[in-house]
C-alpha cells in the first residue's frame, strides 16, 4: 500500500472507523484537502477496504480526482 505509506510520511494521515450513521468509513487526507473517503462495502474485509483506498489515494495524486462516497454516494 505505497500510496497510503506515501501520504503519511508525507504529513498526512488516514482514518478508519465510524463517521455519524456510517458504521465503517476510510478516509484519507493531508494538511490542505481530503483526498478520499470510502465507505465499508457490505461483506468487505478491512484489507480490501485499505486497498481501495490505496487506490482512491493514487488516483488523487494521478489526476486530483477525490472519491467521496460519504457525501456523493453515487461514487
Amino acid at each position: 500500500m505505497k500510496n497510503i505509506e506515501a501520504l503519511i510520511d508525507d504529513g498526512g494521515e488516514i482514518t478508519i472507523g465510524a463517521i455519524g450513521s456510517i458504521q465503517c468509513a476510510a478516509t484519507a487526507a493531508d494538511d490542505h484537502n481530503a483526498l478520499a473517503m470510502l465507505v465499508r462495502r457490505e461483506g468487505e474485509t478491512l484489507n480490501a477496504l485499505l486497498k481501495r483506498l490505496d487506490k482512491a489515494i493514487a488516483k488523487f495524486y494521478e489526476d486530483g480526482t477525490v472519491i467521496d462516497e460519504i457525501n456523493d454516494p453515487a461514487e
